[in-house]
């Protein structure tokens, strides 16, 4: 293991490190990582007792003080304060790179808008690291967090994804999974879709499917719906752009009208066919009535 006090990196006061910390195996704590959060003043993080842990495997004994989504926004302006003072930072969350669908936004904002200095330390990202096994197109892709817990939001969030012309990247828990991916068979068919579970953990796993068949995967063996999950999404074929213009015309009719009648206007405004019109109205809803007589 490299040493944390070795000279190549230097720390410079009043400067805030963006650290990225392992999704599961410890090893992927870069060196570069293990240097900057032993010669910092302090860590921030985002549970102490699971960065503790971290620290305490590489030999780091530096204080930390605790920023989370609870406390970020009340806090910041004290950290920074800090930094002004000529104190350097360590920002770690409990895996992965802070920021992404983890805390530290009003931090990193505040820390900028009082000219401090933020330099990153790159590493794992599960976000990345599923996309780089995905096997779908990585030249452009959209991160789109934490699908909504709900079923209903849920729903919406994938139809609205649904039409992305990017791979799409979300992350989903273990208790949602199941759920999720039954609502992503129903909306997307056979749009194929990456599901990686466990990432450089010891039980990781990953297949790429026609989203139907995600349902079926997971429940061939209870082991599947453990663990944490990124799922990516083929992006959507070329879509007409008329019809997304008559989708935001019929969102805005079905505010005021029922199914069929939205359907009716927006056909008459927009020139498409009031049945093709109503079938994405139903989609839209949710509903998956007969169309009126």
């Amino acid at each position: 293991m490299n040493d944390p006090s070795s000279p190549e990196v230097e720390v410079r006061a009043g400067c805030l490190y963006v650290v990225a910390t392992p999704i599961g195996n410890l090893g992927d704590l870069a060196p570069r990582a293990q240097r900057v959060l032993a010669q910092v003043t302090r860590i921030a993080a985002e549970d102490t007792r699971n960065t503790a842990t971290l620290l305490t495997h590489f030999g780091i004994r530096t204080p930390m003080l605790a920023l989370h989504d609870h406390n970020e926004d009340r806090i910041a302006a004290s950290v920074v304060e800090a930094l002004q003072r000529g104190e350097s930072l360590a920002l770690v969350s409990d895996a992965g790179t802070p920021l992404v669908s983890d805390p530290g936004f009003s931090l990193v904002r505040a820390a900028r808008a009082a000219g401090c200095e933020v330099i990153a330390i790159p590493g794992a990202c599960a976000a990345v690291a599923a996309l780089s096994i995905a096997g779908l197109p990585s030249d452009s892709f959209l991160f789109a967090g934490f699908l909504p817990p709900k079923s209903g939001a849920r729903r919406e969030r994938i139809q609205q994804l649904a039409r992305e012309p990017r791979s799409v990247i979300v992350y989903e828990s273990s208790h949602r999974i199941a759920d999720c991916a039954r609502d992503l068979a129903d909306l997307l068919g056979e749009r194929r879709v990456m599901l990686a579970r466990e990432i450089t953990k010891r039980f990781e796993q990953s297949v790429l499917c026609e989203a139907r068949a995600l349902p079926e995967w997971l429940a061939a063996d209870p082991n599947r719906e453990r663990g944490e999950f990124v799922l990516v999404i083929e992006a959507a074929a070329d879509v007409d752009a008329s019809l997304l213009e008559a989708e935001k015309v019929l969102k805005i009719l079905m505010g005021e009208l029922p199914a069929a009648r939205a359907a009716k206007v927006a056909a008459a405004l927009t020139g498409l066919r009031k049945n093709e019109l109503y079938e994405l109205a139903l989609k839209i809803s949710g509903d998956r009535g007969a169309p009126d007589a």
